[in-house]
C-alpha cells in the first residue's frame, strides 16, 4: 500500500446484517470509481470491538432479533431513553479502544454507519485536536421519520441519508440542515436484477428448477422473528411453488428447517448464513421477510415484491 494513499476509517457493528452491508456497500462504491493503491479502507466493528459491556448490548440486541422480536420496541424505547451513546459510564470504558485507532491507523476520514458510534468518535476527535483535520460522516441507515435520537451528533461534519423524511428527523433533533445531503441507501452494486436468465441460472445453481415459481423466505441475520413460523406453515401445505430458506446464524434453526424441508411436498432448499444473499433474492418470485431498512432496498434493487412481516 502507499504510505501516503488516503485512509477511510468505516465504523459499524454487527447488531443485525443491516450495517455490516451498508458498510460493504460503501467499500464497492468507492472502490468503483478509485482504483489501485491511491487509497485504503478499513472497516471495524466498533461497537463491540470498543468495550466488553458493549459487546454485551450487541448481544442482548441480536437475542431479541432472533428470539424476542416482538419485544424489540421496547429495547428501541430503553436505548432512546438511557442514550448509551452519550453516557460517560460506555465513554470511558471505550476511549482506549478509540484512541488506539486514530493513534495506530490515523484515517483522514471517518465514517460512522451506526448510531452508537459517532459520539465517542467525535469526543476523542475533539480531545485530540483533529475535530478540524479529520471529518467525520455518517450514513444513517433508517429510511425514513422516526428513527434512533442516537444518530443526531452535533459534531458530525456530514450527513448522509435516504429520504426527505429521514433528512427532517435529523432536523427535528437539531441538526443543522446545510450538514444532511439526501444521496440514498448504500445499496451494494451486485444487488441487481441483470434479466430472467440470471435468475433461471441462480434457481439451478441452488439445485431448483430454472422456470418453477420460487418463495424466498428470508429469516435474517440471526435468523429468528415470525420467518421461521411463516416457514413452518408453509412447508405444510401442498403449493406448486418451490422455495429457498434462509436461516441466517441461527444453527438450531438451520437444523430444524432441513428436518421439514425434508419431509415437504415441495423442493426445498435451506440455507445457513450467506454472503451472496443477492443470488437468492434473483432466484426469487417473491420474498417473506421483516422489513429491515438496507434488505428492503436491496430486494427492490434486485425487483423482487415482498411480503413483509411487519409485526
Amino acid at each position: 500500500m502507499n504510505p501516503n494513499a488516503p485512509k477511510i476509517l468505516i465504523i459499524s457493528s454487527d447488531t443485525g446484517g443491516g450495517h455490516r452491508s451498508a458498510a460493504a456497500a460503501i467499500v464497492a462504491g468507492i472502490e468503483s470509481f478509485v482504483k489501485g493503491e491511491s487509497y485504503a479502507i478499513r472497516v471495524v466493528r466498533a461497537v463491540e470491538e470498543s468495550a466488553a459491556i458493549a459487546a454485551r448490548l450487541v448481544r442482548v440486541y441480536n437475542w431479541l432479533l432472533r428470539n424476542k422480536q416482538h419485544w424489540m420496541k421496547y429495547y428501541y424505547w430503553a436505548v432512546n431513553r438511557v442514550r448509551p451513546e452519550t453516557r460517560e459510564f460506555f465513554h470511558s470504558r471505550s476511549i482506549v479502544y478509540v484512541r488506539g485507532l486514530f493513534e495506530r491507523w490515523c484515517p483522514h476520514i471517518v465514517v460512522s454507519v451506526h448510531p452508537l458510534t459517532q459520539h465517542i468518535f467525535a469526543r476523542v476527535l475533539k480531545e485530540l485536536k483533529l475535530a478540524d483535520r479529520i471529518p467525520l460522516v455518517t450514513v444513517v441507515t433508517d429510511p425514513y421519520y422516526g428513527f434512533w435520537k442516537g444518530w443526531a451528533c452535533d459534531d458530525v461534519s456530514l450527513y448522509l441519508v435516504a429520504s426527505g423524511e429521514a433528512r427532517q428527523q435529523l432536523i427535528d433533533y437539531g441538526i443543522a440542515p446545510e450538514r444532511i445531503k439526501i444521496s440514498g441507501m448504500p445499496v451494494h452494486p451486485k444487488f441487481d436484477f441483470p434479466g430472467e436468465q440470471a435468475a433461471q441460472a441462480a434457481r439451478m445453481a441452488l439445485g431448483l428448477d430454472a422456470e418453477k415459481f420460487t418463495v424466498f423466505l428470508n429469516a435474517g441475520w440471526e435468523g429468528g422473528g415470525n420467518v421461521p413460523e411463516i416457514f413452518r406453515e408453509l412447508v405444510r401445505g401442498e403449493l406448486n411453488v418451490q422455495a429457498i430458506f434462509l436461516a441466517g446464524k441461527n444453527e438450531a434453526l438451520k437444523n430444524e428447517a432441513e428436518t421439514m424441508a425434508a419431509g415437504a411436498r415441495f423442493p426445498v432448499k435451506v440455507i445457513g448464513y450467506s454472503d451472496e444473499v443477492e443470488q437468492l433474492m434473483r432466484a426469487a418470485n417473491v420474498m417473506i421477510s421483516k422489513l429491515g431498512g438496507l434488505s428492503t432496498f436491496e430486494a427492490l434493487n434486485c425487483r423482487v415484491p415482498i411480503i413483509a412481516d411487519v409485526t
